[in-house]
């Protein structure tokens, strides 16, 4: 890995992701740390923001990411609360948080049914989805770009691939949003840990008889391709596996997706220049959705356990030691982008690390992408203004690990 950066002027920092200067705006800290402490502990871990130890930390597979199913176990301890084994084998079924050979198991079956063609085929149902979304907002006049649009998109879309009956879509996104702690057991408080329970048991049995009609009736969505997906050798998912990865797909896939169209639009307005670039040359859609990716990626933070003695930066870390990758200051990290804090669709983002990397790279990265330059081409081609309605955005506060605008309210004028 690579040594130690050069000593940086001004006093040394340490990284708090807790301040609300941090929530508005990190990357001034992130740009800090990558010049002072590029590797460093606090808070029970290592830091780690330069491109190049992040991108060999995510490429390294000795570096564990089955950290969370266990934080779940240790936090229910913590509480006093039990029964969480099936919560604790939701996350050991996520391709997120397992390592080989259970994750190159799961991938390889997943792999059969979420391909890239099968994410293609989506595009004109989330073009659908998308329309039928705005066309109040041509109405009004304004809308919030994120309650209105970028929230239920991912959401409607999933329920559409995963062709779940009308009853639930408006039952996964209240869900989806309690699940979340999963994702940071330690943010979990009592109250929480029960809800998420109580979740995953409700989740579960809605999609279960959802699976039983599709073993009699398969089509052509996720949940038939995951039931009829099978190795070489014979190999399957278990029903239970079926239905933590559908679920899985819900929590990892609707509040980075909302976030990166969130975040697509806020850069874009706060950049007219850019704006105006992107009406004037629609091809550069698809080139707005990576510049965001790098520029101001949903997923900000992903954390990994050392499972051996390593140097990252020229610091030592031992075997046991947590690790958390800053994927944010890795892709504005000056030596891979040049002029990293400007935001501009002509630049070549292609490097950014906003889905990871290695064999942990995001599966629905694709799924997030489409669904992002749909969302912009729906907002940009057939308006001539979208223009936000104040100068200070909410940015939410309900993950450490994410980064998105609780709101977005604008205006937005239909082209005649």
């Amino acid at each position: 890995m690579t040594g130690p950066a050069a000593p940086g002027a001004g006093a040394p920092v340490r990284f708090n992701p807790f301040g609300a200067a941090f929530r508005r705006d990190p990357y001034p800290q992130y740009a800090q740390l990558r010049t002072t402490r590029p590797v460093h502990r606090t808070l029970g871990m290592w830091v780690v923001t330069r491109h190049a130890d992040v991108r060999d930390v995510l490429h390294d597979r000795s570096f564990s990411a089955g950290l969370i199913p266990s934080q779940v176990a240790d936090q229910a301890a913590r509480l006093g609360q039990g029964d969480v084994d099936r919560i604790v084998r939701l996350g050991r079924t996520s391709l997120v948080f397992t390592d080989n050979p259970a994750h190159a198991r799961l991938r390889g079956l997943v792999n059969r049914a979420f391909t890239a063609p099968a994410v293609a085929r989506l595009r004109s149902t989330a073009v659908e989805i998308a329309t039928k979304l705005i066309q109040p907002a041509w109405a009004a006049g304004s809308f919030d770009v994120i309650e209105d649009f970028a929230g239920p998109l991912p959401i409607a879309v999933l329920c559409a691939w995963l062709d779940l009956p009308a009853h639930l879509h408006g039952l996964v996104g209240p869900w989806t949003h309690d699940i979340r702690f999963l994702l940071e057991p330690g943010l979990m408080k009592a109250a929480d840990l029960a809800r998420v329970r109580e979740v995953v048991e409700e989740f579960g049995d809605a999609l279960r008889p959802v699976l039983a009609d599709r073993r009699v009736r398969p089509g052509d969505d996720l949940i038939s391709g995951l039931l009829a997906a099978r190795t070489a050798g014979g190999d399957s998912l278990s029903e239970e596996e079926v239905i933590f990865l559908c679920i899985m797909c819900f929590v990892a896939g609707t509040e980075t997706t909302k976030s990166l169209i969130g975040n697509a639009v806020l850069a874009l307005v706060r950049h007219p220049e850019q704006q105006a670039l992107l009406r004037a040359r629609p091809e550069l859609l698809r080139a707005a959705v990576i510049e965001t990716l790098r520029y101001d990626c949903p997923l900000q933070l992903t954390k990994r356990l050392a499972t051996r003695e390593v140097e990252i930066g020229g610091e030592r870390v031992a075997a046991g030691d947590q690790v958390l990758v800053c994927l944010g200051a890795a892709n504005r990290d000056p030596e891979i982008f040049d002029r990293p804090d400007e935001f501009d669709l002509t630049r070549d983002g292609g490097a950014h690390l906003a889905f990871g990397h290695g064999i942990h790279g995001c599966l629905g990265g694709i799924l997030a992408e489409l669904q992002t330059e749909i969302a912009l081409e729906r907002l940009y081609r057939d308006s001539t203004e979208l223009t936000p309605l104040g100068d200070e955005f909410d940015w939410q506060d309900h993950s450490f690990i994410l980064r998105g605008v609780r709101t977005l309210p604008a205006s937005i004028r239909r082209a005649r």
